[in-house]
């Protein structure tokens, strides 16, 4: 996983005349739950969260809070419902010795068996959860379709990784091979 770094400072009031004040000033109500301690809460500029945020990848943080530093993941975010700004961040503290769940992109790896016979690939699933100790968590996770035929599909609990526990329901799809119109007119002229 990447790691990026961010900067905060506590906070000492909290409630809603206290949140609005820091998003009027440039910043984000931030908490992070952990195993050191009990929840903590502290602010962060905007500007600081862009790049962890704003991008489809999976991230290490490593959180300054008035000179401690802790390393943590983005467990939670809320978006003002009409602006899209950045309300409220949770964070989680990790170790290497407990196991976290997280949610990690799913990349599909060749050229289905199906799409070559007139099928189209659909991918259902962007993310799967895995369950591991954050270091073992990769940046994707690659599945390969190439022996995927026409008609079929590729479920959770066909997929294992070595590492990682998939905490995803095991029988939700993750991607399949559609039939089209083209592909159906073909595999009938071929049983005339």
């Amino acid at each position: 996983m990447k790691t990026i770094s961010i900067s905060g400072s506590a906070r000492t009031e909290v409630g809603k005349k206290a949140t609005n004040a820091l998003r009027n000033a440039g910043l984000v109500p931030c908490c992070i739950y952990g195993v050191e301690s009990e929840t903590k809460a502290f602010s962060v500029p905007t500007e600081g969260l862009r790049k962890l945020v704003y991008t489809p990848d999976i991230h290490v943080v490593d959180l300054t809070i008035d000179g401690k530093t802790v390393k943590a993941v983005m467990k939670d975010i809320q978006f003002h419902p009409v602006k899209d700004t950045i309300l409220h961040v949770d964070f989680y503290q990790v170790t290497e010795e407990k196991p976290i769940v997280m949610a990690v992109p799913v990349k599909l790896e060749g050229l289905a068996e199906g799409v070559r016979a007139g099928g189209k690939l659909v991918q259902i699933q962007r993310y799967l959860k895995v369950k591991a100790i954050y270091t073992a968590i990769p940046e994707i996770l690659t599945v390969d379709v190439t022996a995927l035929g026409l008609g079929k599909s590729i479920k959770v609990s066909d997929l294992s990784y070595e590492g990682l526990e998939l905490v995803s329901a095991k029988e939700s799809l993750v991607c399949s091979v559609k039939t089209t119109r083209a592909s159906a007119a073909a595999a009938a002229a071929a049983k005339k």
